[in-house]
């Protein structure tokens, strides 16, 4: 592959108070041999002092907002410094370490700097995930998969994902897919709508380093459950389109 044709590619990580995980979260992830941007969504001060220190090394790129946005806000702010640098793709990687590192290469692995896929992981749980969590994820799965008329997203709560900048930005520009957690899983079924190739690859998941969850019950089940209204009524818009793909597909 020639060096034109080559993607340029960084780990994004959004960090919100995971002082205790991050820094061994970067230690696996330098099998990948890939610079990082860490984006600071508004740590306190002493994960604030320890994104500082990692900052030092010269491949790691601190973006700081000065308050707590949310990881879509985060994602969105690591994507548009990623543009600055003239990066293609970025691989985003959640900070509490509970990825399995030897899982990410077939993520970045073969890719062209025009390659507009969202390669996006799936779960392999151990023994450590708690079963609430398990089942609880497939009320959204499920509704993904209705507001996509299909089960191409196998999985769009993992915090591992592979966007092609430019793609992503501009999507992103028309409508941002919120600020905090709903982010993860309205990108790519907006990203599906416009008929955009997605790969799913499988990513070993353990729970986790340091046991902090963002998490907020009330909040955070009221901005999902507007954005799973908001995607079933923008399927219901594009059925025709929806329906002939999938007819295509079975042909």
């Amino acid at each position: 592959m020639s060096r034109e044709s080559s993607a340029r590619i960084a780990v994004l990580v959004p960090v919100y108070n995971h002082a205790e995980a991050v820094g061994q979260t970067l230690a696996r992830l330098r099998l990948l041999q890939l610079p990082v941007i860490l984006v600071d969504d508004g740590s306190d001060a002493h994960c604030a002092g320890v994104l500082d220190a990692l900052a030092d090394v010269e491949s790691v790129d601190l973006v700081r907002l000065p308050v707590n946005r949310g990881k879509g806000a985060a994602v969105r702010a690591g994507l548009a410094r990623a543009a600055e640098r003239g990066l293609t793709h970025v691989l985003q990687v959640d900070a509490d370490g509970q990825h399995e590192a030897a899982d990410l290469p077939p993520f970045v692995e073969g890719l062209r700097a025009d390659d507009e896929v969202l390669r996006l992981g799936y779960p392999r749980f151990d023994a450590s995930v708690p079963r609430h969590r398990f089942y609880s994820r497939y009320i959204t799965h499920s509704l993904v998969w209705l507001a996509t008329l299909s089960f191409d997203l196998r999985d769009t709560m993992c915090g591992v994902k592979l966007y092609p900048v430019a793609a992503v930005n501009r999507l992103v520009a028309e409508h941002p897919c919120g600020d905090r957690m709903e982010f993860d899983s309205e990108l790519p079924v907006r990203w599906h709508w416009q008929g955009e190739r997605v790969v799913n690859l499988p990513v070993r998941v353990r729970y986790p380093i340091d046991g902090v969850s963002h998490f907020q019950l009330w909040r955070d089940n009221v901005l999902l459950a507007r954005m799973h209204l908001r995607l079933v009524l923008g399927m219901f818009r594009r059925l025709p389109d929806l329906l002939s793909r999938r007819q295509e597909r079975l042909s």
